[in-house]
């Protein structure tokens, strides 16, 4: 049964205040409307939430154990969604006005700065990226770097140096947001050789990196330099089996609600594949679940219970005859070929 152990809800896609407009079917929606109904959903279809911290999972056994911050649970298949924390300045102004003028996605939050001026802090691909995105339909975008050189891609460096849209800022940091009316980001200070200077914007896109929720897993699963999980060609899967990663902590590229929605249930998918291939939980229920009521809601839910009891009781190997995404019909015609009945 599935288990979802986390703090409230959320993560970076709580905090999208404003509609999350690149999400499909879900338009005029912000990230908590999304996350309430993706839970509602979840909640109809026998999922579990803890709402617990998880400190440490414990990959070196069978079942994996994870602890928390309230208790411990077991599990014979993990799916890791702890995303990716963007990196901030830390300076004055910037935790008050997320949300405010201040983002870390100009993917997410560029359409809201249309026609006004912004600034992008950073030197790498991300902050060329953003800054690139910004001005297809900002009036102005400034590039503030702590260097007097980019560590980007040259090719990206050649874009954002030819756009007529986009100033450089070499040498320079920022030292505090300010908000104006409205309690809206209404200015930056800017600091270049020791010089402070106050720049009027209504938009901060901070592109230093992201810092992936990893340090729990960290030695016992692949990672890159970054600390981002490793995940095998064409699957969802990491360097432990029965170990399987989704979202934002194994992405490093997209970052994008409904990309993390797809790779959740690739993960899924994968996660039911290998528990079915490896029989692993099998017999876990109580043999009273045999016995339990049959509600119309859950028939075909407890129809297939019984069939693959019979399949268990005649000694069939279930993972050899079928394949997980069988139908129920197919599995009564090998049961059949075994001269069984339910």
């Amino acid at each position: 049964k599935p288990l979802v152990v986390a703090p409230p809800m959320g993560g970076q896609l709580m905090s999208k205040g404003v509609s999350v407009d690149n999400y499909p079917g879900m338009p005029d929606s912000t990230g908590g409307d999304i996350i309430r109904v993706m839970k509602r959903q979840a909640i109809k279809y026998h999922t579990t939430f803890e709402e617990e911290m998880v400190l440490a999972v414990d990959l070196s056994v069978r079942p994996f154990v994870v602890t928390t911050n309230a208790s411990s649970f077991t599990a014979h298949a993990l799916v890791l969604a702890t995303g990716a924390d963007s990196r901030w300045l830390g300076v004055p102004g910037e935790e008050d006005l997320k949300g405010g003028g201040v983002s870390s996605c100009a993917t997410c939050d560029g359409f809201l700065f249309s026609n006004k001026p912004v600034l992008v802090v950073g030197g790498g691909d991300t902050a060329m990226e953003e800054a690139l995105v910004l001005a297809r339909t900002s009036t102005s975008v400034l590039l503030v770097h702590r260097r007097d050189t980019f560590r980007a891609s040259k090719v990206l460096q050649d874009a954002v140096l030819r756009h007529p849209k986009i100033s450089v800022a070499w040498n320079t940091t920022v030292r505090e947001f300010k908000a104006g009316e409205g309690g809206m980001l209404a200015a930056a200070v800017l600091e270049t050789d020791g010089e402070a200077r106050e720049v009027a914007v209504e938009g901060a896109f901070i592109a230093i990196g992201h810092i992936p929720n990893t340090n729990f897993v960290s030695g016992q699963l692949e990672m890159t330099p970054s600390g981002y999980l490793v995940t095998r060609s064409g699957s969802t899967a990491t360097s432990v089996d029965g170990v399987f990663a989704a979202g934002d902590v194994a992405d490093w590229t997209y970052r994008q609600a409904v990309t993390s929605a797809g790779t959740g249930s690739q993960a899924a998918l994968d996660a039911e594949r290998w528990l079915s291939e490896t029989q692993l939980g099998v017999g876990d229920d109580d043999e009273s679940d045999a016995d339990e009521a049959c509600h119309p809601e859950d028939y075909e839910a407890w129809t297939m219970k019984q069939i693959k009891k019979a399949f268990k009781d005649k000694g069939i190997d279930a993972a050899a005859e079928c394949r997980g995404c069988m139908e129920k019909a197919q599995f009564i015609e090998v049961l059949c070929r075994h001269g069984g009945a339910m």
